[in-house]
């Protein structure tokens, strides 16, 4: 009895761990045509099938900001690559901070944003913060910064 019953427990968590997992695409199916991998047996990729993910700005100061305030930034960015350019997921290093970025793939030649919040209830002094971008790029992560003064009311 007690045989049966442990494999009864073991196979609810089997069963439990394989409905937990996700596609990671925030539900969305993803054409696929449009994820591909140019990586050759010989490890050099071919540079004119790769997406390519150009901000104008990697690096944006909020300047001096009050406890409590909440503020946003959009960095810019262009596919200036030869293929779909796919955003798979984005980071941020602090709770304080979250972003929002296009689900959708981005056509060579487009462009869009990855927007990006910052709250700066709780923190003071000087607060720098960064927010990771994973795609289909090589390579697959660019890294974006923040950073704010954040100061009390009173020391205005």
């Amino acid at each position: 009895m007690n045989r049966l019953f442990l494999h009864a427990i073991i196979a609810s968590v089997f069963v439990l761990m394989l409905s937990a997992c996700s596609s990671g695409t925030g539900g969305q199916d993803i054409p696929g045509d449009v994820v591909s991998n140019p990586n050759t047996a010989s490890g050099k990729p071919d540079p004119n099938a790769l997406p390519l993910i150009t901000f104008e700005k990697d690096y944006h100061d909020f300047g001096k900001l009050q406890t409590g305030e909440k503020v946003t930034y959009s960095f810019k960015f262009k596919n200036t690559g030869k293929a779909m350019l796919v955003i798979s997921s984005v980071t941020t290093s602090c709770g304080c901070t979250v972003s929002d970025f296009p689900k959708q793939p981005i056509k060579p030649g487009e462009g869009s944003t990855v927007d990006v919040s910052f709250d700066s209830e709780g923190r003071h002094g000087l607060q720098n913060k960064t927010i990771t971008v994973f795609s289909n790029t090589q390579p697959p992560t660019t890294i974006l910064r923040i950073q704010a003064n954040v100061i009390e009311p009173d020391d205005l």
